[in-house]
């Protein structure tokens, strides 16, 4: 599907030592008319390739840029199709030709020294020259042996579900504390509309297990209402008309017997060392 869009712009192209370039860009639906008054201040060498990839990403959009200097059509960018013999002169399909005054505008930035005038990846941060190694090495994935992590991790957060959710949205992630609240007043660490100041609290237990305890209001896990229930990964849990989703890393959920489901879930799991409850 062709992108619409409507333009009416003026600018000016100034580079010291050289006189100023006045242009503008104007139409509707996908077809855009750039007039300038000098082409070839896009001439230089290092423009080429940015006026290339430009005249892609047009393409990929079905749009159309007709450019025109003095009335005279130069060349068009964009979702054309040129002749093989003019892809010689330009370097790319998406750059047809208008005039003779084209061909030589497009021939010389191939050629031409003078300094660039449009973005290119010149302007990009440069990435970390040293040490390589950080930035090579692929991540390491942990040995699932047992869920009794020593580092008590596991990332255990509460993920806020939604029924409807937008393409590519991002659903609010809370990390749990060793006490997290959960309410309407300010000060809680977890702050939703709608609920009791304070409305329950989970907490991080001497079993390394997320406990959750309704304060006030409507708490439930699964649907049925709670007064303290232990949290697994996969547990739903509402406060009010919200609705939050427990996840903890499997190595670390004690409700995972060796970090794993052989058996399938309700078959036998592989017996694990006990673990240390401090």
């Amino acid at each position: 599907m062709a992108l619409v869009v409507a333009a009416d712009l003026r600018f000016d192209l100034e580079v010291a030592g050289r006189p100023a370039v006045h242009a503008q860009l104007r139409g509707d639906a996908n077809r855009l008319l750039l007039e300038v008054d000098d082409a070839g201040a896009f001439a230089g060498a290092r423009d080429a390739t940015a006026v290339r990839a430009l005249a892609e990403s047009l393409a990929a959009q079905g749009v159309v840029v007709r450019v025109e200097s003095g009335g005279r059509h130069l060349v068009s960018l964009g979702d054309v199709r040129a002749p093989w013999w003019q892809r010689r002169a330009t370097g790319s399909r998406r750059i047809r030709v208008g005039s003779v005054r084209g061909a030589f505008t497009a021939a010389r930035s191939r050629t031409r020294g003078t300094q660039a005038v449009l973005p290119d990846a010149a302007l990009v941060p440069p990435t970390t020259l040293w040490p390589l190694t950080p930035t090579l090495r692929r991540p390491v994935r942990r040995p699932v042996t047992t869920t009794h992590d020593p580092a008590r991790g596991g990332s255990p957060r509460l993920v806020l579900a939604k029924e409807n959710v937008w393409a590519g949205e991002r659903l609010p992630s809370y990390r749990l504390r060793e006490r997290t609240t959960i309410g309407s007043a300010p000060d809680c660490d977890i702050c939703l509309p709608g609920l009791e100041p304070q409305h329950a609290v989970i907490e991080h237990d001497h079993r390394d297990e997320y406990v959750v305890t309704a304060l006030a209001g409507s708490t439930r896990v699964h649907g049925m209402r709670v007064e303290q229930q232990l949290l697994r990964t996969g547990s739903r849990l509402e406060v009010g008309e919200h609705r939050l989703v427990f996840t903890r890393e499997e190595y670390a959920d004690h409700g995972r017997p060796h970090g794993g489901r052989v058996g399938g879930e309700l078959g036998r799991q592989l017996p694990q060392p006990p673990r240390d409850v401090i």
